[in-house]
């Protein structure tokens, strides 16, 4: 049992994993009362109160009440340590969270079987069967201490998915991703190998009555113009809902992840809200989960919560099941323990200040909403005739249909196309045998088993007395392989902070010591930028980084937020600024590959198994370069010098790619001249560019290699590709 004024002992939670068992499945939705009175107040949409929790500033005016909204309210998790996210789960279920996402590791996606041990993350927690059994068991505790139950979340996609779904269902998962046409579009994972995946996928799913929430929302993060991808989003939705129901999901273990297709300064309520509405129409069998648009995310808290709390607006207008809640994470690219708290509380307190709305206003269905309304309906319905006119989802998939950025009936042609015969897991689907068997519980499609016991066509797992999901002995539990990169090395190093008097601030993890410090300068936004980086480096502070900045005026100042806290002057006349970095804009770099067609051949090299970084810097879901046009081939991880630079010379590629994150004995420096000197052993140096890059490259000592760039931590996809089309257009002036 958890007291208020103790810390969670990781130690105790991390004790005998191997004997854990959840204590139940399913999804749970909160207790709605239609009239509870607080402090004299009447609530007609809200939840039964937390048994313990923080409630909002304001209430200590209010006799400290907390009334709670009637919708499930999400935080999402992802510093890349899971056991500092157990700390985080717990603070955002204080603040009223009852859904707790855990935004698992990019690269997870291409990887062909579970995670086992503690790995630590970047962009996400890898997720493996130790990892989720200890936090599921923190939430067994933390939701006995807040008193209401807590949804776990993560995802089941990949080439991995059904082996994920198993394990979800045997370790008590409440909620998960599983959407087929995410793997398609977004991760170029092959068309068949996906749909079947998925349909194994979600009938364990169903098995363990976990709440599915699609994936459609990301149409709207990639798209140029997102409002104009509306009416495919009713596509995607439908495609995914049918295809669970068939998949023997109920409708009502079924969310739409419902984003708001555009923000301010748009005219938000004018596009969303007609949106919102359509969807409720079509989709009105379905649960809600209603996310924010993070495509437009900067890096203020203030933008954030504006966004959040317009977006909820509509959630009260039109009806959500779940809502999710935004923070400025999205811009700044690292989880803050804070913003879930601040996130999870503006979700509290715009929806229980929303009580009662839809009993005072309507939702006009005359005028500009029904026809508005009614046009995003039709040309829902009209872009699914031409879906099938094609031949179906895979044809329209490969023709481009999906994330275009004309509204449809509108094209730009600039739509992700994957081929029906390509992507990752090609071939890899086979017809089962006539006299296959799997005595398995919940298992999808032809099983066989009545050559063994016809009694037992819908029962197979009797037949050796229940399998993993009856008999938890069966389940095979491997607590760490890696000796240097797990748990119980990292809670070493900070063992002193975790159970003493001694603490240290933090922003993500268990004493990494970040402060956080406003500043307004009273000079222009380039010169204040420098100049607050200039003042933390004065205050001892190491690592220095603007995490925000904000133009009050031109001249007169700007608002910066750095780590540190000073109290003495700059000169800017002393100041030494850095040459601007050379960052082309999007549309530079798209209209140079529409005119001069690029192709680069990528991979991790030599015997590396890191990926994350490099689909950063090439998937178009990240943003990577694939969305300029530029068309790349990526070979994987572990990938042999020779055969990157064959495979550049065989698809006439323009650049190679290598990543290199493993650092011993200068493996990473060794290796970029291994390619240099391979490719000139080829004949072909002169015709490649040869760009390296990994968090240990230091770009200086990279060129010493031959290469003929190094990029290091934090690179996006936009340096990569303007030092491509700078290194592109130097060699065609000397030929010219």
């Amino acid at each position: 049992m958890l007291k208020p004024n103790e810390k969670l002992n990781l130690h105790n939670i991390l004790k005998d994993l191997d004997k854990y068992e959840p204590r139940r499945r399913g999804w749970a939705w909160r207790d709605h009362q239609s009239d509870i009175v607080m402090n004299g107040y009447h609530y007609s949409d809200a939840s039964v109160p937390l048994k313990q929790g923080v409630a909002l500033p304001a209430a200590k005016y209010f006799n400290n009440i907390d009334p709670q909204p009637m919708q499930s309210i999400t935080t999402e998790i992802a510093s890349g340590r899971f056991e500092d996210d157990i700390r985080r789960m717990r603070m955002a279920a204080w603040h009223g969270a009852d859904h707790i996402m855990v935004i698992r590791t990019a690269g997870q996606s291409h990887m062909d079987g579970l995670i086992e041990g503690t790995p630590q993350g970047v962009g996400g927690v890898p997720i493996s069967r130790k990892q989720v059994r200890a936090q599921r068991k923190a939430l067994d505790l933390i939701e006995d201490e807040v008193g209401r139950p807590i949804n776990y979340h993560s995802y089941v996609s990949g080439v991995a998915g059904p082996d994920i779904a198993v394990m979800f269902s045997e370790e008590g998962i409440n909620g998960a991703h599983q959407d087929p046409q995410y793997n398609v579009l977004y991760r170029n994972i092959n068309m068949i190998r996906s749909f079947v995946d998925a349909a194994e996928s979600k009938k364990i799913m169903a098995w363990g009555k976990l709440l599915q929430i699609d994936g459609a929302h990301n149409a709207n993060a990639t798209a140029k113009e997102a409002w104009k991808v509306m009416p495919e989003l009713f596509v995607q939705h439908a495609i995914n809902c049918q295809f669970s129901v068939l998949s023997g999901m109920e409708k009502q273990n079924i969310a739409l992840s419902t984003v708001p297709p555009t923000t301010a300064p748009a005219p938000d309520l004018k596009i969303n809200l007609p949106y919102a509405v359509a969807l409720r129409d079509f989709f009105k069998d379905y649960r809600m989960r209603a996310q924010m648009n993070t495509k437009y995310m900067e890096t203020s808290t203030r933008e954030a919560t504006v966004t959040h709390v317009l977006n909820m607006m509509i959630s009260k207008l039109t009806s959500a099941d779940i809502q999710s809640t935004i923070t400025p994470d999205e811009g700044r690219n690292v989880p803050w323990h804070m913003y879930n708290v601040e996130a999870c509380d503006t979700a509290k307190q715009a929806l229980i200040g929303m009580d009662g709305l839809l009993e005072m206003v309507n939702v006009r269905r005359d005028g500009y909403m029904k026809t508005k309304v009614r046009e995003l309906k039709e040309r829902a319905v009209l872009f699914f005739e031409e879906l099938l006119t094609a031949g179906g989802y895979f044809e329209a998939v490969e023709k481009g249909f999906f994330i275009d950025s004309g509204c449809y009936p509108e094209r730009n042609g600039d739509g992700i196309s994957r081929k029906i015969q390509g992507g990752v897991g090609l071939n890899t689907v086979y017809e089962r045998d006539s006299d296959y068997f799997a005595p398995v519980t919940a298992h999808f499609g032809y099983n066989n088993v009545g050559q063994y016991n016809e009694s037992l066509k819908n029962a197979p797992a009797k037949l050796i007395n229940g399998c993993t999901f009856e008999d938890r002995s069966k389940i095979q539990y491997i607590d760490e392989l890696d000796p240097e990169d797990n748990v119980n090395i990292r809670m070493k190093e900070n063992e002193k902070y975790r159970d003493s008097s001694l603490v240290k601030p933090e922003v993500e993890w268990l004493g990494d010591g970040t402060v956080v410090v406003d500043l307004m300068l009273p000079t222009s936004m380039r010169l204040a930028e420098f100049a607050a980086i200039e003042i933390g480096k004065k205050m001892n502070l190491t690592d220095v980084v603007v995490i925000h900045k904000e133009n009050l005026h031109p001249s007169e100042g700007t608002r910066i937020q750095i780590k540190g806290r000073v109290l003495f002057d700059i000169d800017l006349n002393k100041l030494v600024l850095p040459a601007e970095p050379d960052v082309m804009t999007d549309e530079e770099i798209t209209a140079y590959v529409k005119a001069h067609p690029l192709v680069i051949v990528a991979g991790t090299v030599g015997e590396d198994e890191h990926s994350v970084g490099l689909r950063e810097i090439i998937d178009i879901k990240h943003g990577g370069i694939e969305k300029y046009g530029i068309t790349c081939e990526y070979l994987g991880t572990s990938v042999p010098i020779q055969k990157l630079v064959d495979a550049a010379i065989e698809l006439k590629a323009d650049a190679i790619l290598m990543s290199t994150i493993i650092s011993h004995d200068e493996i990473h420096y060794k290796n970029m001249k291994k390619v240099h000197e391979y490719a000139i052993e080829k004949g072909v140096r002169n015709k490649l560019i040869i760009i390296a890059g990994g968090t240990q490259v230091v770009p200086e000592l990279a060129l010493k290699q031959g290469v003929d760039a190094g990029f290091g931590r934090g690179t996006h996809g936009s340096q990569v590709a303007t030092f491509l089309i700078r290194k592109k257009s130097e060699a065609a002036k000397h030929e010219n």
